[in-house]
């Protein structure tokens, strides 16, 4: 028999399916997964309340990869950057957040888990280091999955460095791992990639995650971010579940925009701003618009009135970020002065507005910072070991 796919690509559905051609009473894909979202092991032999029939048939069906962490960052103010090596050797991030009162969401934002959708970008923002060596495949399902199955394991052994005193062993091997709480209650879908250019492989994994079989996510606590998809948001629109629309926006005009952003030559703010008044009109719940504040490219006031405009129309509230600069990039941050005089003149104008002290920016939290670096470190010690 054929592996098929990941077994963290499956649906409840799905598996239900599966076990009643493999004539499995229903206990069984319960059993199954607890093993994978609460125990979170990472191979077929710890599953040791399944009969090793049932395990030899799975693992003939499906497989069971888990990233490898090839380098973890931890920032003073204790955000933390993972970087993942998939299946096929390509890296991508993950970030997390620590606790931040209304980061995304509600006021109790514990611990934010910031995903990857793809491997690199193909919508080349002029300020992101994503997309800087082009765009090469979309994640699957388990990939964005596994992100978050990951960072858990990852946390869990920090706390239980020596095996378990009642018999079990170390979690990071995944062999017996006892069940934890989740760590991570909130995800912001804004890492490397466009994630409504994976539509139908995020909709999936974004399903599993909230499922209560799964990683037990309120849809709610779940922000899909876009650098303005403006059909695939109409699309989002229509989904059953109430997740959180981010627009990165970084530019109020069209001019400015599309200076930084060539995604809004083929959606201009027009277009864009028609599917945010449709998701509003189905939803009903505030968007976020994300600005990173460029210095002499975006931050000036003259910015701030149709900025204003733009949220008071889509009933949306501004998150300002200040760049983190990438290296091989021409851009600044702009000084705090500037930075605060943005933000008290869209907030004087009646916008609810956030200036966020970037976290991380002590450990090239930027999308895809991290894994530029890797791969050009890897390529420079290539090329000495054939010189």
């Amino acid at each position: 028999m054929r592996v098929t796919c990941d077994i963290k690509s499956q649906t409840f559905e799905e598996l239900q399916t599966q076990f009643q051609a493999w004539e499995q009473p229903t206990y069984r894909e319960t059993q199954l997964l607890d093993w994978l979202y609460v125990r979170r092991v990472t191979n077929w032999d710890a599953m040791t309340n399944l009969p090793k029939a049932l395990r030899d048939r799975l693992r003939q069906h499906y497989s069971l990869n888990v990233p490898q962490l090839v380098r973890k960052q931890g920032s003073r103010d204790v955000t933390q950057k993972f970087l993942w090596q998939l299946s096929d050797g390509a890296l991508i991030e993950s970030v997390l957040i620590p606790a931040s009162p209304a980061l995304y969401g509600e006021p109790s934002d514990r611990h934010t888990l910031c995903v990857s959708t793809q491997v690199g970008c193909a919508y080349g923002c002029k300020f992101c280091a994503s997309g800087l060596e082009g765009w090469k495949r979309n994640l699957s399902a388990d990939e964005i999955v596994e992100q978050v199955l990951a960072v858990e394991r990852w946390h869990v052994a920090q706390r239980e460095a020596s095996p378990l005193a009642d018999g079990g062993v170390d979690s990071e091997s995944g062999s017996g791992a006892v069940p934890h709480s989740r760590l991570i209650n909130n995800l912001v879908i804004m890492g490397m990639g466009e994630p409504l250019a994976n539509y139908d492989h995020l909709m999936k994994a974004l399903g599993i995650l909230n499922a209560p079989w799964g990683g037990g996510i309120g849809a709610r606590k779940i922000t899909i971010s876009t650098s303005g998809l403006a059909p695939q948001i109409r699309k989002l629109a229509d989904e059953p579940l109430q997740f959180r629309l981010a627009v990165s926006l970084h530019g109020a005009t069209d001019e400015v925009r599309s200076r930084i952003m060539p995604v809004n030559r083929k959606y201009p703010l027009s277009e864009l701003s028609a599917a945010c008044e449709y998701y509003q009109s189905k939803k009903g719940r505030m968007i976020t618009f994300e600005y990173i504040l460029i210095a002499d490219v975006n931050d000036s006031l003259e910015q701030v009135k149709p900025l204003a405009e733009l949220a008071h129309r889509l009933n949306a509230k501004v998150n300002l970020i200040p760049y983190n600069k990438v290296e091989g990039l021409p851009w600044q941050r702009p000084s705090e002065m500037v930075q605060e005089r943005f933000a008290a003149a869209l907030s004087k104008l009646g916008v609810t507005t956030t200036l966020r002290r970037e976290k991380g920016h002590d450990i090239d939290a930027a999308c895809g910072q991290l894994r530029l670096k890797t791969e050009r470190d890897r390529l420079a010690g290539a090329a000495l070991a054939r010189d």
